[in-house]
């Protein structure tokens, strides 16, 4: 009788160790002021910059790996300063071991919650160490995923805000659609609903039928209105209505999924895999939205996608491309990637577009390097351990 083999002790099966990380507090500028719904509204002010926290982390073998989260308008710095503050508890451990690390650092800040911004602190560890474990396997982070496909759908939504003249709009559709964008999303939302018609049906008569066209609310509507424009962009033939109502009004969201033949997406603004679960559970998207960085990093994002696969749910990740086109490849059925330029400046690698699509990096890991800009728009950095 053969005896089972003992199990392997953390020590045995890897010796290396978490010895130096950087975390780096950097902000981006945006060309110009960016205005949604929530602007015209009265709700926030025009966006002017991107709050991005780096983590670069380097293990005793040498073996790197970068992550990041970010923040729009107010939080960068209570990222930075909690981040900074559970770094520590990774010194020493098992890079492998990701799962765990994110408990562990979950559990490190737990007084402050378990989802907003201490999560999204603990997201540019979490895509760091992601990051590391596929470079260290010589893969593509999809690839160390397992992926479905080289190439995703995309949309570009930084055109289409509703700062932007229509006319202007259309030009930027028509330059979108010129470089390889195979979708166009229009922010809706204004305070005269007869501005968001007009604006839709002018870009769907001259852009023409068949281009993917999608509308934005960004939470602005009352379920009433909610009704009544969901109903009157019925025609126009959309890939879905995103965020018509609150990001919590699961219900709300629901009875609009189930009452239209346009699908409804939401819950980018949702900041856990608890929150996305009971928004599957309500049925209350066709099209589900989760933020990695939002979220807490590629761990809470995979069991997002695995409640949303089971669900038979859509997959349509926001903002970050550079780290959602890896995650988009892993979901069986085929996602939507929002397409943001915005980012671009901080990395010195482009992603590919081609017909409509956006190519997955073949690269190890992320496929991304800091570029010497965003090391100039950096505001703060702290250094923890020492390098090997």
């Amino acid at each position: 009788m053969t005896s089972a083999a003992p199990a392997l002790s953390s020590e045995t099966s890897s010796q290396d160790r978490i010895a130096w990380i950087r975390l780096s507090s950097c902000y981006l500028p945006l060309s110009q002021p960016i205005s949604d719904a929530k602007v015209l509204t009265g709700r926030q002010k025009p966006m002017t910059e991107i709050a991005m926290l780096f983590a670069e982390i380097e293990t005793r073998d040498g073996h790197r790996g970068l992550g990041f989260s970010y923040s729009k308008r107010a939080g960068g710095p209570g990222q930075f300063a909690h981040a900074e503050e559970i770094a520590p508890a990774l010194i020493g451990e098992d890079p492998n071991d990701i799962a765990r690390l994110w408990t562990r650092l979950c559990w490190a800040g737990a007084s402050v919650g378990r989802s907003g911004l201490a999560v999204q602190a603990i997201g540019a560890f979490d895509v760091a160490l992601y990051d590391l474990k596929a470079r260290r396997a010589n893969l593509s982070l999809s690839k160390l995923l397992g992926s479905h496909r080289e190439s995703v759908r995309c949309y570009n939504t930084s055109g289409g805000f509703l700062h932007t003249p229509l006319d202007q709009l259309l030009r930027n559709a028509e330059a979108s659609l010129g470089r390889g964008i195979g979708g166009l999303k229009l922010k809706v939302g204004q305070p005269d609903c007869a501005l968001d018609i007009h604006r839709v049906a002018t870009a769907r008569q001259h852009l023409g039928d068949q281009v993917s066209l999608m509308v934005d609310a960004n939470q602005q509507w009352d379920r009433p209105t909610a009704q009544r424009m969901c109903r009157t962009f019925e025609p126009y033939n959309l890939v879905w209505i995103e965020e018509p109502l609150d990001a919590y009004d699961y219900e709300g969201h629901a009875a609009l999924a189930a009452q239209f033949d346009t699908p409804i997406a939401t819950g980018e603004m949702l900041t856990s895999a608890a929150e996305h679960a009971e928004l599957i559970r309500h049925r209350g998207a066709d099209f589900i939205m989760p933020d990695g960085p939002r979220l807490g990093g590629i761990t809470p994002f995979l069991k997002v996608a695995a409640q949303a696969e089971a669900a038979h749910v859509m997959l349509a990740p926001h903002f970050a491309m550079e780290l959602h086109v890896h995650l988009g490849a892993v979901y069986p059925s085929e996602p939507w990637v929002e397409h943001f330029d915005w980012l671009e400046p901080l990395f010195n690698e482009r992603l590919e577009l081609k017909d409509g699509r956006m190519q997955v990096p073949t690269r190890p890991g992320l496929g991304l390097s800091l570029s010497e800009q965003a090391a100039r728009w950096t505001r703060a950095s702290v250094e923890i351990g020492q390098r090997a």
